[in-house]
């Protein structure tokens, strides 16, 4: 029984996903999910039991994928830096191009609801934590991160897109940036700057 009524929530989130990229986040009723998933509105209402309820399963599922999807590619790496160099390799492949309005309705969701804010922002601060934690070079590994999640915001939201040539050259330097250590670079240059100046 616990099997089945996993199977039909997870029917019922893969159709207010599909309600969401078709009518947007604002426009998603229990009506629709339930028109959209064949099944009563009492059934999504046993589950969900509000529109709100609906869109918060959404995106918490969303980052519980996220998060399964960089612990696979963990997995795979031996060595240092997994955590960052799992995000690297999975973010060398572009998001599927359906997978965008979703992406897209969904930001707007969590922009406009602080409850929805909070989830992401608890999202992000253990991400940064684990990568921070995992790296030989914690401010190149934050600054790799950075790079990465400023290319996956303008893919997904569908602001610029690279040619795939240039995105591959471009996830191989963000790569560079893992052995980068700007806060020795800045007390280098701290120390040359006073040295030119105690000789003028």
């Amino acid at each position: 029984m616990g099997r089945k009524r996993i199977i039909e929530r997870d029917a019922i989130l893969d159709a207010a996903e599909r309600v969401v990229v078709r009518d947007g986040a604002a426009n998603l009723t229990l009506d629709a999910v339930a028109k959209e998933a064949g099944i009563s509105k009492a059934a999504v209402l046993y589950d969900t039991k509000t529109k709100q309820a609906v869109v918060e399963a959404v995106i918490e599922r969303a980052f519980d994928r996220d998060a399964n999807l960089h612990a696979n590619a963990e997995a795979k790496i031996e060595g240092e830096n997994v955590a960052i160099r799992g995000r690297i390799a999975v973010a060398s492949e572009p998001p599927p191009q359906t997978f965008r309005p979703a992406a897209l309705n969904l930001s707007a969701a969590l922009m406009l609801d602080e409850r929805l804010r909070a989830q992401m922002q608890k999202h992000q601060a253990m991400t940064v934590a684990r990568i921070v934690e995992t790296s030989s070079s914690p401010r190149g590994a934050l600054l790799a991160y950075l790079a990465l999640e400023g290319l996956k915001f303008l893919e997904y939201l569908d602001f610029h897109h690279f040619t795939p040539g240039e995105r591959s050259r471009v996830i191989e330097e963000i790569a560079w940036l893992l052995d980068a250590r700007p806060d020795l670079a800045a007390r280098s240059d701290a120390t040359i700057s006073g040295t030119q100046g105690g000789k003028s």
